[in-house]
């Protein structure tokens, strides 16, 4: 059962709630954090270490974005192992008995009440304090353009990924589209257009739920987390990202109204 100690940190952190930029961040799998109660899910630390149990670099480039926008950024607390927060709570990715090539030892054989708790205790809070916010912004007449950060693997099932950046979309693609026009600009970019993943009902929820419901123009942003192992990299690419970002709302913006 997942009952967090006092000493363990929060579900959901949330960064500059009163951020006056209308970049809104979210970070959904900034942690590998495994609550106590859980004992590791039978993992050895190598493998909660690893991309399965968070996105390597995510978080740190998270926060240097809110810190450069004095943009409000909200970072899940606990690992995806435990339950995954972009995925809807209904399919079988949501809690993983296999990550990758993993076995979850701790995720097998999990009853529905257990399963209904982790839910309850991380999946939820993370949400709904993303909910609230952009709500109280909504009623304060601030705008809300939602970044989701994440991080994604060199090498797939012995597949070496090319890109060192990927914007992913589903249904409404607008503000994606000109920040691969933004980020293409520089030729030694190989930039993902929906890789190395994209973004469905299926394997996603922030996106779906948060941006698409809402018709908030919104952008996820893959990097490929060798390039953000380290704190140069992480700089590295957070300044991509700083300069960028702005470019591509701007360049959204012109098109919305016509004038581009």
């Amino acid at each position: 059962m997942v009952e967090l100690a006092p000493h363990e940190p929060p579900v959901v952190e949330v960064v500059r709630a009163q951020g006056r930029s209308p970049f809104f961040i979210i970070c959904d799998h900034a942690s590998k954090r495994i609550p106590d109660a859980l004992g590791e899910l039978g993992l050895p630390e190598h493998e909660v270490d690893r991309h399965i149990g968070w996105d390597i670099g995510a978080a740190a480039v998270a926060h240097q974005l809110s810190q450069a926008f004095d943009a409000t950024l909200v970072l899940q607390g606990y690992s995806r192992l435990v339950i995954d927060c972009n995925r809807h709570p209904h399919v079988e990715s949501s809690i993983p008995k296999i990550s990758e090539a993993t076995t979850v030892p701790g995720n097998a054989d999990l009853s529905a009440d257990a399963a209904a708790q982790r839910m309850e205790k991380i999946f939820t809070p993370y949400h709904s304090m993303i909910s609230a916010l952009l709500d109280e912004r909504k009623t304060a007449r601030q705008r809300s353009v939602l970044v989701a950060v994440h991080s994604f693997t060199p090498v797939y099932h012995d597949v070496a990924r090319p890109w060192q950046i990927g914007i992913q979309y589903n249904r409404d693609p607008g503000l994606s589209h000109c920040m691969i026009s933004e980020l293409s600009r520089d030729e030694t970019l190989c930039v993902g257009d929906n890789q190395p993943y994209s973004v469905s009902d299926e394997t996603d929820y922030s996106i779906p739920v948060h941006a698409e419901r809402r018709g908030l123009p919104h952008v996820l942003i893959e990097l490929r987390h060798d390039l953000i192992e380290e704190e140069a990299g992480q700089v590295f690419w957070a300044q991509r990202l700083i300069e960028s970002l702005p470019a591509a709302l701007a360049n959204f913006d012109a098109r919305d109204a016509g004038i581009a």
